[in-house]
């Protein structure tokens, strides 16, 4: 089983955050975990985050920065490309959404990649993210 996670599932599989465990429990059920390149940056600036909300030492970051990127090194996330291609098709496909989806960048960055890919699910506890799914012809799901 072959799955696409956006950065705030990437997080479960670090941090003690609600609902972790049933993310953990999942991912160790994949054959594959698959995210955008894009979460290097999202994990990083979500790392920052819990250490200015105290909820993180500067210390326990670094260990979890450490071990994501081990973690990139030694393939349990396949990362896929960031690239001017992918952004010029998100371009066209956001071009063409009504007005009232709600989408932020990043988001869009996530359907774009898993699209291409051929992913037809992706899997976030991100509310906007679930509801724009459908117009980028993914389903999105959440545990």
């Amino acid at each position: 089983m072959r799955l696409y996670f956006d950065t705030a599932y990437i997080a479960k599989c670090y941090l003690n955050e609600p609902g972790h465990q049933a993310v953990r429990s999942l991912a160790r059920k994949a054959e594959n975990l698959c995210s955008s390149a894009l979460c290097i940056a999202e994990f990083a600036c979500l790392l920052l985050r819990h250490v200015r909300e105290k909820s993180l030492t500067a210390e326990q970051a670094r260990a979890l920065r450490r071990l994501f990127l081990e973690d990139i090194a030694g393939e349990v996330w396949t990362l896929l490309p960031v690239t001017r291609p992918l952004f010029q098709q998100l371009e066209s496909r956001v071009a063409h959404l009504a007005p009232e989806v709600l989408l932020r960048a990043g988001d869009a960055i996530h359907l774009v990649s898993a699209s291409a890919a051929g992913f037809t699910e992706l899997w976030t506890s991100d509310r906007r993210l679930l509801a724009a799914c459908p117009h980028f012809g993914v389903t999105g799901r959440s545990v």
